[in-house]
């Protein structure tokens, strides 16, 4: 049996803010390990073995590259971070907008049943923590037994205390004398404590995982019975889509006109085919701070720490720096989380409210919510490290081969002095080669690019004078990676 790992790398990951922001979200990065939370779903289903030898009776599997959906502003970074991995994937769908994971999943089915008839639909979301590795692998094994029959089989993670925060799947009969899953009964939406305690006291109730395994064919027939509008726009946004580089761009009026629900809503509650499967596989959402606490180990006090940070006389705190030295002293049961432009300080009881900070930056029209003060691009980075009156400076990092558009900025005009690397800088109809001390300026409305024509990364220090400094103030002429 061929598994087509599909894995949904969407969402803004406002709850783990200030780290996790519109642009660079949760999923894309490093909170448990040194890899991101994408790299590490991508090469846990990777690492599947693809036979199951000896008396397991399970069938033989091959695992094919992922397919990835997302959206289109994290194309690049996604892209970028398989690469940096080894892993090929075998699409990567742009969402043009967001709609919810019955949509994106229904995308990516389509997508399959061109290649694969027969495809099954491992669909994992990429910013999920399992740490019992092996476990998972048997999981999906069994699950794709039951998928083969023609079951939408969705992965029940055994309970472990009454948790408030997650939704709950009740088990009903067993699908056959022994074998593994039940059949779905009904799914409950996050439980007050008293009720979550109740389910876990029963053993019939699951943690709804949000990951999921069926034949693609099935679920598009499950969805024209019980979304139809759906099936229709899902189907002409892949229909019509286009590829751009290394990517496939849905249909943006197609997609858009597709009604917005999660694969529960619009299926699995409607279904007669849904069927659990339990698994004890050290999952979690990392939906919080305190949730990402949980989940790594800490110090002999309770601590877990990141970054440059000093503790005395604290315990079970989660603190994390980014860009300095952190102290805390003398506290407890806190989560401290700083950045170059934000600190965020609560009790591990209170950072569900961290959503209350973002709306407070959306509305107060603030930045923080949306990006760091380094920003990724296709070709490298740049990253704020001054601004005043009339200027400001960056610190641009280009990598080998990477070339920025052909451009100009009606409002400013830029001088570029080479910290270390080599700099290709065309400048109207004159191209010069610039080394480490050299600079150059560009004037306002002059058509400019830089790129890097070595083997190392180009860094740079960038300073922009003028009466209005937005990057909105980018005229692009020519693009490699094809942006507007």
């Amino acid at each position: 049996m061929k598994i087509y790992p599909v894995i949904l790398s969407g969402g803004s990951g406002t709850r783990l803010w200030p780290l996790s922001r519109a642009v660079l979200p949760k999923q894309l990065l490093p909170l448990v390990t040194d890899k991101t939370m994408l790299q590490e779903t991508a090469l846990r289903v990777h690492s599947l073995p693809n036979r199951r030898a000896g008396d397991s009776g399970l069938a033989a599997l091959e695992v094919m590259p992922p397919l990835v959906v997302c959206g289109n502003d994290h194309r690049f970074m996604v892209a970028e971070q398989l690469r940096e991995i080894g892993l090929a994937p075998l699409g990567i769908l742009l969402e043009p907008v967001g709609r919810n994971t019955a949509p994106a999943v229904a995308v990516a089915a389509h997508y399959l049943l061109a290649i694969d008839p027969q495809a099954l639909m491992l669909v994992l979301p990429a910013d999920h923590v399992i740490s019992d590795v092996a476990a998972f692998h048997q999981a999906i094994a069994e699950a794709a037994l039951l998928a083969e029959d023609g079951a939408l089989a969705t992965f029940g993670i055994v309970p472990t205390a009454p948790e408030t925060g997650y939704g709950y799947i009740r088990s009903g009969a067993p699908v056959a004398a022994g074998a593994p899953g039940c059949k779905v009964e009904r799914f409950v939406e996050k439980p007050d404590l008293a009720t979550a305690q109740s389910f876990l006291a029963s053993g019939n109730y699951f943690w709804n995982s949000g990951m999921f395994m069926f034949r693609a064919g099935r679920y598009l027939s499950e969805l024209a019975a019980f979304q139809p509008a759906m099936l229709a726009a899902c189907e002409a946004a892949v229909r019509d889509g286009y590829r751009d580089l290394d990517f496939c761009r849905l249909e943006e009026k197609a997609f858009a006109a597709s009604p917005s629900d999660s694969i529960d809503y619009a299926v699995m509650e409607h279904t007669a085919h849904a069927v659990v499967l339990p698994a004890a596989i050290g999952w979690s959402d990392v939906g919080s701070w305190a949730a990402l606490w949980e989940v790594q180990p800490g110090d002999a006090s309770g601590n877990v720490v990141r970054g440059d940070v000093y503790l005395d006389g604290v315990s079970n705190c989660l603190v994390r720096a980014e860009s300095r030295i952190v102290a805390v002293l003398g506290v407890q049961d806190l989560v401290v989380v700083e950045t170059n432009d934000a600190v965020l300080v609560a009790h591990k009881d209170q950072v569900q409210r961290v959503k209350q900070v973002v709306d407070h930056l959306k509305q107060a029209g603030r930045s923080e919510h949306v990006q760091h003060r380094k920003v990724y691009r296709p070709w490298g980075a740049y990253e704020g490290i001054d601004v005043g009156e009339r200027f400001q400076v960056k610190r641009i990092t280009v990598n080998p081969g990477g070339k920025l558009s052909l451009q100009m900025h009606h409002h400013r005009a830029e001088h570029w002095v080479v910290v270390s690397g080599t700099a290709q800088v065309t400048c109207g109809d004159k191209v010069t080669l610039l080394t480490e001390n050299e600079s150059t300026y560009i004037p306002i409305g002059m058509t400019h690019r830089l790129e890097n024509p070595g083997k190392l990364p180009l860094h740079l220090i960038e300073v922009q004078s003028g009466s209005y400094l937005g990057e909105d103030d980018i005229v692009r002429l020519e693009d490699v990676y094809r942006r507007v």
